[in-house]
């Protein structure tokens, strides 16, 4: 009902700079909270960033000044800005959107749905 296609990884030196961009489309009637997240080899899926739909931001202490992340609401579409990119950054990264779909089955109705991108890698060499 929803999908979330990536776009913008790849491999960079370390100091470079990256911009990942996911956009959001289906039978959405709102999206709350975007955002994004990473997992490194052997390691859990952590947060990066995220933000609401009024623009409020919440990120990990470790990419604070580094990363930005930005929507366009009228898009569907959610950013991530990443500057002085470390080796330890590398990993996937997924984009995460928090939506209200609409459902037709006889009857319309609405229900929250959590949705999940496909993932794309980061990799920045030393």
């Amino acid at each position: 009902q929803v999908q979330l296609v990536e776009s913008g990884g790849g491999l960079v030196q370390a100091g470079g700079s990256l911009r990942l961009s996911c956009a959001a489309s289906g039978s959405i009637f709102s999206i709350n909270d975007m955002g994004w997240y990473r997992q490194a080899p052997g390691k859990q899926r952590e947060l990066v960033a995220t933000i609401t739909s009024d623009g409020i931001t919440n990120s990990a202490d470790s990419v604070k000044g580094r990363f930005t992340v930005s929507r366009d609401n009228a898009k569907n579409t959610v950013y991530l800005q990443m500057n002085s990119l470390k080796p330890e950054d590398t990993a996937v990264y997924y984009c995460n959107a928090k939506t209200i779909v609409r459902v037709t089955a006889g009857v319309q109705y609405y229900r929250s749905l959590e949705v999940w991108g496909q993932g794309t890698l980061v990799t920045v060499s030393s």
